[in-house]
């Protein structure tokens, strides 16, 4: 979700009270080891305990392909302020992958577990360290190896996106794939990948046993969709599933962003047609040709009021 959930976006969730925890945009790990300040640039929640200022925990996210700079890297994060690590392995953008990153470490299991192995090594005892993974480079059953490399390493908990890296984001999910993993492990498992609906929800939980579950492009196509999911999970009735406030939803962002960085607080209007370009192409939003165009934030406001108004 890098361009997604970045902080203004995680404090707005966070009021929300669904999510036990966000997991940041990853930090790439290339060159060299990333400095604490570049991990306060990035993650700003770390200046704050590791919390958002609606009090959401966020974990820290490194990508890289080296296991002594991953390492290092990590070591920084925790004295920035990490209270947990997470290594990705899942992201499966062409540039990424041919630098060395994300999901092209799948390729080669044994990496997957030196790379864990040296992070969980590295850092106190105290902090998790946990790994992102899809369930392969092209094949589904990969996921069989790589996860047990992962575990060997070290990992507290995986997170498995039921896809392969050559499906990017193409269905179908493989949730049968992830149950498979959740029994043979003796470690937590995170299923993730197209939950979309409730209904995604349950069938998910069907095939995989699984009792956490990670949300990305669902909870902001949907914003009903992840406390509805946790008022499941926590065992507390739901009154149904209302209707979307566009306009107050996109006014929370605003101020979110607003304090912010300067540079952070200048992307705001384009931070607004994104999350709402996100939800008309994966959720029910139908007016995103009608205010596309806005060039201020009161234009897009205007024009949301407008159409809603016309068509309610």
């Amino acid at each position: 979700m890098d361009g997604f959930t970045d902080s203004p976006m995680r404090a707005l969730q966070g009021e929300f009270g669904a999510f036990d925890f966000a997991v940041s945009e990853f930090v790439r790990v290339s060159s060299g080891p990333v400095p604490e300040k570049v991990f306060h640039r990035e993650i700003p929640e770390l200046l704050r305990g590791g919390l958002t200022v609606t009090g959401m925990p966020v974990q820290v996210q490194i990508l890289g392909g080296s296991p002594e700079l991953m390492a290092e890297s990590a070591v920084n994060a925790c004295r920035a302020g990490a209270r947990a690590v997470d290594i990705n392995f899942g992201c499966p953008a062409p540039t990424v992958n041919r630098h060395d990153g994300g999901a092209s470490i799948l390729q080669y299991p044994k990496r997957v577990r030196a790379i864990v192995g040296a992070v969980r090594q590295a850092v106190p005892a105290e902090i998790p360290v946990s790994a992102k993974l899809r369930l392969g480079w092209s094949e589904i059953d990969e996921i069989d190896q790589t996860a047990a490399m992962a575990a060997e390493g070290g990992a507290d908990w995986l997170v498995i996106h039921a896809r392969t890296r050559l499906q990017k984001y193409k269905p179908p999910v493989f949730w049968k794939s992830i149950g498979r993993v959740k029994s043979d492990l003796g470690i937590p498992i995170v299923a993730n990948g197209d939950l979309w609906s409730l209904d995604d929800f349950y069938q998910c939980r069907e095939e995989t046993g699984c009792l956490h579950y990670m949300l990305g492009r669902g909870a902001l196509a949907d914003p009903r969709l992840a406390p509805q999911i946790a008022r499941i999970l926590r065992s507390q009735a739901f009154d149904g599933p209302g209707e979307v406030d566009w306009a107050d939803l996109l006014r929370r962002l605003s101020y979110h962003s607003q304090k912010q960085t300067a540079s952070r607080a200048k992307k705001t209007l384009h931070r607004l047609k994104q999350w709402l370009n996100l939800a008309s192409r994966f959720g029910d939003f139908s007016h995103f040709q009608e205010v596309k165009r806005a060039q201020t934030e009161a234009d897009l406001l205007a024009l949301l009021a407008a159409v809603t108004s016309q068509r309610s």
